[in-house]
């Protein structure tokens, strides 16, 4: 039997969507005028409310600084043809938030509360939603444990959030990516395919090394030995080759099942692509790519969407790909994903929620 949630909404006095909308937006660093929040304690979510944005308190002793219970997703939102608010996938970043949640020890967040949750917020600032090409609401649901005390357990107590934020492209231009040999992401029975803030953490100083290199970002490999793909930093990825066929790293342990991944090879297949997902060697991809034989490589995410990579580095070795044109399968696939998502063109696959 489905719950119901009574949801309190205290409206901000005043609100910054004029003055946020003034600037240039910058992924991730301009937040909406409200916030879903939500409290676990004693087995019930109780302090259910839609309350302005604003800093939040925690004890110094709580379990989150300590030993990490946080979790994440990335969603967006849309303006449509009336200007009315739609959301992609929803359920699928839900199904996945729980995933994460139940290999990090945490509480399901009930599927209804985190609807009812993100609906709320969401028409409560559908203003903040840019209507720009290109532009979108990225939304950012988390978790954190706040039980306060000092012991190497799982928190009885936790705080569910959702922040909103008006972004524009993540990535500019095309990404320049090298693929680590070293240092891992993710192993085997471990957290890679989890949207555990650890993971993220632990990633960053190969990035920022990579970047200091030139790149972009990493192609990590297997932990084991470094000889297969498995994803970006912030995508998934995929590789276009003659014949209409495109490869793509099988899902595992190790790697995030991403939903826009899911979606692009759904409209790949529509598009007569073969999509072949299998253990995926490094090696594979350097020789198509010595024999003539990759079109294109792009990764996949929320946030990145679908982003074109012009370059991969290997053993000190920068292979340079083929520029993208309107006739490439990303940029197609692109066009037609952002016209599902803005409700311009028919949403055969049921993806797209009218708030």
């Amino acid at each position: 039997m489905t719950k119901s949630f009574e949801i309190t909404i205290n409206k901000t006095a005043h609100s910054r969507q004029k003055e946020a909308f003034s600037k240039e937006l910058v992924f991730g660093r301009v937040f909406s005028d409200h916030m879903f929040i939500a409290d676990f304690i004693d087995g019930e979510w109780t302090n259910i409310s839609v309350e302005p944005y604003a800093k939040i308190s925690l004890d110094p002793s709580c379990l989150v600084f300590h030993y990490g219970q946080a979790i994440f997703e990335g969603m967006k939102a849309y303006k449509g043809p009336n200007q009315e608010p739609l959301l992609f996938r929803p359920a699928d970043n839900i199904k996945r938030f729980n995933k994460s949640a139940e290999r990090m020890c945490m509480p399901r967040v009930p599927e209804e509360l985190f609807m009812d949750g993100l609906k709320a917020l969401i028409e409560l600032d559908q203003d903040w939603i840019p209507s720009a090409e290109g532009h979108s609401l990225y939304i950012r649901p988390f978790m954190i444990a706040t039980d306060e005390y000092l012991g190497v357990k799982a928190s009885d107590k936790y705080r569910f959030i959702i922040i909103t934020s008006p972004v524009a492209a993540y990535y500019k231009d095309p990404v320049k990516v090298k693929v680590e040999t070293y240092y891992t992401r993710a192993a085997e029975g471990g957290t890679g395919f989890a949207k555990s803030a650890g993971n993220y953490a632990q990633s960053l100083q190969p990035a920022k090394e990579a970047y200091k290199q030139g790149y972009d970002q990493l192609l990590w490999t297997d932990a084991k030995e470094h000889k297969f793909i498995e994803e970006s930093g912030t995508m998934n990825v995929m590789f276009v080759l003659k014949n209409k066929k495109i490869v793509t790293p099988k899902l595992s342990t190790t790697i995030l099942n991403g939903v826009t991944r899911n979606s692009v090879i759904q409209l790949a297949e529509k598009m007569d692509y073969e999509v072949d997902q299998k253990k995926l060697a490094v090696s594979e991809i350097i020789d198509h790519i010595k024999n003539d034989n990759l079109l294109e490589a792009f990764g996949t995410g929320t946030a990145a969407t679908i982003a074109p990579i012009s370059l991969i580095a290997h053993d000190g070795i920068d292979y340079e790909l083929p520029n993208t044109d309107k006739e490439s399968f990303s940029v197609k696939c692109l066009s037609l994903l952002d016209q599902i998502r803005r409700g311009q063109t028919l949403d055969e696959f049921n993806w797209v929620v009218k708030i």
